[in-house]
């Protein structure tokens, strides 16, 4: 019976030593960007929905990834995004068109509500890269517009961001992807406006 109570009074130590050495998990997420409205838009009579971005690299996850090499790739273990990443882009996206007044009304594309046209996205590249002394942000994404109606593309473009981190861990690393989600919502605004 001693032997049992010394057994389990161990276990519970060694269980309590293990939970208190355990670094706690951190979350971030991506902030909302600025960008100015604009002034007269061709769209302006248009509505507009914007696809969940689609990946051709790596499975889309809450898990923030990192590189150390073109062939090393791995995920932060106590950091996350807030959500999935498919989701946080969308929303973003959402949010920065629905700000540029470029169209009557930005949606997701769940809404039952009819469009005129389609914002859709692939993620190229969406991590943390640290290379000897260096450790950036990378956002590479290409937007495609199509006219619902007719099913045709209207114009494509891929658009690369590298942020510097000001540190190598996941918080710089949030922080320097802020910062190019930023640059890419005033390009793609921009980039829509023209013909």
């Amino acid at each position: 019976m001693i032997k049992v109570l010394i057994f389990t009074m161990t276990l519970l130590f060694l269980q309590a030593c293990s939970i208190k050495d355990a670094p706690p998990q951190s979350t971030y997420t991506l902030q909302k960007s600025s960008v100015a409205a604009v002034t007269h838009s061709r769209y302006a009579n248009r509505t507009i929905k914007v696809s969940f971005p689609q990946t051709v690299k790596t499975k889309i996850s809450d898990r923030m990834s990192y590189s150390y090499s073109p062939s090393e790739q791995g995920v932060y273990q106590n950091s996350k995004w807030s959500n999935n990443i498919g989701k946080l882009l969308q929303g973003s996206c959402i949010d920065t068109l629905d700000q540029s007044g470029l169209f009557k009304a930005v949606l997701p594309y769940e809404s039952t509500a009819s469009e005129n046209l389609r914002l859709e996205s692939n993620i190229y590249d969406f991590s943390h890269y640290v290379r000897e002394n260096a450790s950036y942000a990378i956002v590479s994404m290409r937007f495609t517009l199509i006219d619902t109606y007719s099913g045709k593309v209207m114009k494509t473009k891929r658009f690369t961001f590298k942020e510097a981190t000001t540190t190598t861990n996941a918080k710089g690393y949030a922080e320097a992807t802020n910062r190019a989600l930023a640059k890419m919502g005033v390009v793609l605004v921009e980039w829509l406006s023209f013909r």
